[in-house]
């Protein structure tokens, strides 16, 4: 049975497209290959995750919760790039890739994760993270050049005589935007342990926030209405929450299907459906289009809200209390970044 979600924020042009792609009168926009990382560490008897707060003025996910990552570079595909660990091939393999798109998926992942937290999945090409940080001038100058693309990464890594660590990368998950989405993504997962003896930083120009967030407590914050989670972020968080010990379940085989809701009109309405392979954790906290209670049309005419119609309960808010225990917080403030030390702790 499909698992149908109505948004509050989906309006007519939402429906209007999907029905023209349904009959063939309008053409789904390619999705561009994108990298995500769910940097953990241990905390006490669970996990936390690194989540960063897009700013209210990106595109795509303006105020969401969500973990680093971003789109294919074409030097992201630099065969010169040093790489230890599993060969493109068997990554490919796991991520339904060619070698080619399979190592530069890595490397993506690898530089978005550094250029928007400050966390660097690279080391000697023998193996072995380095003690990245921040408070580091050259380190925290070299950043800086990387994301202003003074530098590239690939240049990054030559110069500091790094190799990406792609042993360090465990391929997760696969989702594909909904085709009536006007921006679309692949979007491959992957999941890593914070390397020991680094440090998060934020980037203001990518997040609002930088924090350590127990799954958990960002689901219930979810829930509640204070702070939004993009479908694939929910699901994944979902599954870190359930881990007894994340090592072990971060290190089981995993299978990877491409996972990709669908937009659906029925009775004029639009709804999400989600994959039946899919467990949602939110169903409880999608709000409908007409409220039971006053039986009135809830939708906002802001486009902005409207946009945030791939979100649930979108309210840029906030954390609660019991959530805002489990984070340590990089705020947008004076000069590029404030910083939070990471890495695994009991």
């Amino acid at each position: 049975m499909s698992k149908r979600l109505q948004l509050s924020w989906f309006d007519s042009r939402v429906a209007e497209r999907a029905a023209a792609i349904s009959a063939g009168q309008a053409v789904p926009a390619p999705p561009r290959d994108a990298a995500t990382v769910v940097v953990a560490r241990p905390a006490g008897d669970g996990v936390e995750i690194l989540m960063l707060k897009r700013p209210g003025s990106m595109a795509f996910a303006a105020g969401a919760y969500v973990f680093p990552g971003g789109s294919v570079d074409a030097a992201d595909a630099d065969p010169e790039i040093g790489w230890h660990g599993p060969s493109p091939a068997e990554f490919g393999a796991r991520l339904g890739a060619a070698p080619e798109l399979a190592r530069a998926l890595v490397v993506a992942a690898v530089r978005e994760t550094f250029e928007e937290s400050g966390v660097l999945l690279a080391g000697s090409p023998r193996g072995g993270a380095v003690p990245v940080t921040m408070t580091d001038p050259d380190w925290d100058l070299d950043r800086a050049a990387v994301n202003s693309g003074e530098l590239p990464f690939p240049g990054l890594l030559s110069k500091r005589g790094l190799a990406v660590l792609a042993d360090r990368l465990i391929p997760w998950a696969r989702w594909i935007t909904p085709e009536v989405e006007p921006k679309r993504f692949d979007a491959r997962f992957f999941a890593a342990l914070m390397p020991a003896g680094q440090e998060i930083a934020a980037y203001e120009a990518e997040a609002d926030k930088l924090a350590w967030i127990a799954p958990g407590a960002a689901l219930e914050s979810a829930r509640a209405g204070e702070l939004m989670l993009l479908p694939p972020t929910a699901v994944i968080l979902s599954e870190f929450a359930a881990m007894a010990d994340v090592a072990t379940s971060m290190a089981a085989p995993r299978a990877i299907t491409p996972l990709q809701p669908r937009v659906v009109v029925a009775d004029g309405e639009a709804w999400l459906e989600m994959p039946d392979q899919v467990d949602y954790p939110l169903l409880s906290a999608v709000i409908s289009r007409r409220t039971a209670a006053h039986g009135r049309d809830t939708r906002p005419r802001d486009r902005r809200l409207w946009e945030r119609a791939r979100c649930v309960r979108a309210r840029p808010e906030p954390l609660p209390d019991d959530a805002r225990r489990h984070q340590h917080v990089g705020d947008r403030g004076a000069g590029l970044v404030r910083r939070c030390r990471g890495g695994p702790r009991s």
